[in-house]
This record gives structure tokens, sequence and C-alpha cells, in this order.
């Protein structure tokens, strides 16, 4: 893997790369969102990305995962992925317990209808226990079923505020919250105005077609958001971007 931005440079270290540069935001956890997609925009092929990834974006994406605190994905995606606990390697797991963080990030799971596979090994795995973040409108017979596999944390009325849900990560510890998708959540993210990096994979793949969802979704976003590349690496014709977003309330700023 070389650096093409801001120098041009091989032999890099990539964990220092992706390390550094985040710093605490006052009311809520720093969050960067981490997605794969092709030349033309697709952020999936047959419903999921493994056919747009290489090894170095699996690369960036243990990484990533191992230097959050927590995990954070749409329900859907976690169908479509088949998510399960979070695994890191021996390595991973001693540099966050140096750190002062838990041997394995948690996984938060966004979701309405809480409607899940209880059996799955992401609500049945001993050793690990996720999070859902759900509205108060939650049908009483789901919500009960979900406290039993999960911990709960009622985030809204009717839809799940994000802003509270992330005020509740934060409350349990997280300073770091790694998005993985899909598109829908990242929208609502960025709308919401809490979505402060974004690390890009481009696969040197063209899909074609328009079925695939936007890297941000289908809804047009609140406002435009400006971002600032940091770095820009390559391995076998993908490219690995790391962009700062500029927005958030001026508080954050």
């Amino acid at each position: 893997m070389r650096q093409l931005f801001p120098v041009n440079r091989d032999n890099i270290d990539v964990e220092e790369l992706y390390r550094g540069g985040r710093p605490p935001r006052p009311k809520r956890p720093y969050v960067a969102v981490n997605m794969v997609t092709s030349i033309d925009g697709a952020t999936a092929v047959e419903g999921v990305t493994a056919k747009l990834g290489s090894p170095g974006d699996k690369r960036i994406f243990f990484l990533l995962r191992s230097l959050a605190d927590v995990i954070l994905v749409g329900a859907q995606t976690v169908r479509a992925e088949g998510y399960g606990p979070p695994r890191l390697d021996r390595t991973a797991v001693a540099a966050r317990l140096a750190r002062g963080q838990s041997s394995l990030p948690a996984i938060a799971v966004v979701s309405r209808s809480l409607n899940f596979d209880w059996s799955s090994s992401l609500f049945t795995d001993p050793a690990t226990r996720p999070v859902i973040l759900t509205p108060a409108s939650a049908q009483a017979e789901e919500l009960r079923r979900a406290q039993g596999r999960a911990d709960v944390v009622i985030v809204g009325d009717t839809s799940v505020d994000l802003a509270q849900g992330l005020e509740a990560l934060s409350a349990r510890g997280a300073r770091l919250v790694l998005c993985e998708g899909g598109p829908t959540l990242n929208g609502e993210l960025a709308s919401a105005g809490v979505v402060d990096e974004l690390c890009l994979t481009v696969a040197p793949t063209v899909v074609g077609g328009g079925g695939a969802a936007r890297l941000m979704g289908a809804r047009p976003l609140k406002r435009m958001l400006d971002a600032a590349l940091l770095h820009m690496l390559e391995e076998d014709g993908f490219l690995f971007l790391r962009y700062g977003l500029a927005q958030g309330t001026e508080d954050e700023r």
C-alpha cells in the first residue's frame, strides 16, 4: 500500500495514518463512517459489500474496528451482511487494553421494527452483548424479546433519535463510534450533523444499474457538506480515502 496524498511515498504505516487526528467532541462521540463503493457509486453487489472489497479494504476495515469503542450499524445491514459479534486478533486486543479500552468494541444496532434473527451469533454469543437503539413506539412483545438478547436504549418517539442515541453511547464510555452503514443510516447521521469523518474505499469496478443505494442514501441531505481530504492511499487499483467533514453545531466546532 502506498500513499498518494498529501505526499507520495511507499512503505507507510497504515495504522499510524488512521489512528490519530480525531479531536474529542464535547457532547457526543466522534463519528467516523467507513464504506466501500464502486467507481460508479454502487455500495453493494447482489445486496452485500463483499464483491467490492479487497485484502487492503479488509485490513482497513479491521483496523478501524480495532480503534472504535462502538460499531454502529443499521438493522437492514445486520440482516443482509449476517453480522456477528466483533472479532479482533490478539495484537489488536492487547493494543486496545493498553489504551484503556475494552477488549472488543460493542455493536450498536439502529432498529425501529426489532425484526431480527434472535438465534444468530450476534445475539447469542456469551462474550458480547449488543446494544439496540430503538424508539418508544417499538412493539411491546418485540421489545421484551430484544431486552432478553441486548441492551436496549429507547431514543426518540416514533423513530430513532440518532443525536440522543450518540449521547447514550457517550454515557456508556464511547469516544469513537464507527458507522458501517448502510447508506440510509449514513444519510440520517449526516443530516443530523454528526458525521465527523468518512473513510471510503473506491473499488476499480463498474457495476452499472440504478438499484444500488448511494453512499448517503436516497434522500438528499438537509445541506451539502464540505469535506477535506486527509489522505489517499492506493493498492492494486483500490483507492483508500479519508475525509474530514465540516459539520456539527457551532458548540462542537
